[in-house]
């Protein structure tokens, strides 16, 4: 009898049998297949979710997050490989300067590239906040590599007629002006974003903290060079530096964040918190269904 139903186990584990003696490959195969589905269709935590995908737990139709892989660190790893340098340049580190000119490449094959892509796959996924927040800086590493690219005339545009204007630096007048309210608005497009990650946890806060502080700090720092480029240089280095190390401490965050989630993904035995706020500060559907 005990060899009878050790067969009869080798047979299911083999794939030749159904149990009933009848030798049935095909049954076998879908119900390893039924057992595989139940055990992965298993709901994370929201705060699992919102740590995988930075973004509170929503509601879509289909499975797609079970068929295709989680995009977010591949948008993280864009930003954080085109703003670390660039932050490190604008602090003017062992010498760097040039705006981060010699990582133009990073902006746009690092940063725009692979953000656009993540913001993409995240609308897919039904996750808008992520998407909207990686799809507009993908825009802006775009915008901002082109900007150093000579082809584009972004600079070249408001070079002067006259050699003696030009050694006065009244050259860059206009365009300081007009670039400080490009990063302006940056900065107001990324408070916003601010406003909207008090509902997910407490580094992308501090991200986007620090980023919107960077931006009007560097909007600043154009400014006082386009109304003196010569008085205010002083001041404006100043305010460059300082934007740099706001950049930086966002980079910081962004590393961290970046690990958590690789750490996640695996599964990794040890995990790191990321403060998640999305159960603290409540949603305006929660709290109608609450009352």
């Amino acid at each position: 009898m005990a060899t009878s139903e050790h067969s009869e186990l080798n047979a299911k584990v083999n794939g030749i049998g159904n149990g009933n003696g009848n030798y049935d490959p095909e049954s076998n195969r879908m119900e390893a297949l039924k057992q595989f589905r139940s055990a992965a269709s298993v709901s994370m935590s929201p705060e699992l979710f919102e740590k995988l995908y930075l973004s509170p737990m929503n509601e879509v139709k289909g499975d797609l997050r079970k068929t295709f892989g989680n995009p977010t660190p591949i948008a993280l790893v864009g930003f954080l490989l085109a703003f670390t340098p660039l932050s490190c340049d604008l602090m003017a580190w062992r010498g760097a300067g040039g705006s981060g000119a010699a990582s133009n490449g990073a902006y746009v094959f690092m940063g725009g590239l692979l953000m656009l892509v993540g913001g993409i796959l995240e609308w897919v996924l039904g996750n808008s906040f992520p998407a909207v927040v990686f799809c507009s800086f993908g825009g802006f590493w775009f915008s901002y590599g082109a900007t150093l690219i000579p082809a584009f005339a972004a600079y070249a545009s408001y070079a002067p007629a006259g050699a003696e204007s030009a050694a006065e630096g009244l050259s860059t007048t206009g365009f300081n002006a007009s670039f400080g309210f490009w990063l302006l608005f940056m900065g107001v497009l990324t408070t916003i974003f601010f406003v909207c990650s008090l509902r997910t946890n407490i580094v992308f806060v501090t991200i986007f903290f620090s980023l919107q502080i960077c931006f009007y700090m560097l909007t600043a720092g154009f400014w006082a060079l386009a109304r003196d480029a010569v008085g205010n240089a002083a001041l404006a280095n100043k305010l460059i530096i300082g934007g740099g190390a706001c950049g930086f401490v966002c980079c910081l965050a962004g590393w961290y964040i970046l690990i958590a989630i690789m750490l996640a993904i695996v599964d990794f035995p040890v995990q790191i918190p990321v403060g998640d706020l999305s159960s603290i500060i409540k949603g305006k559907s929660d709290k109608s269904r609450q009352d």
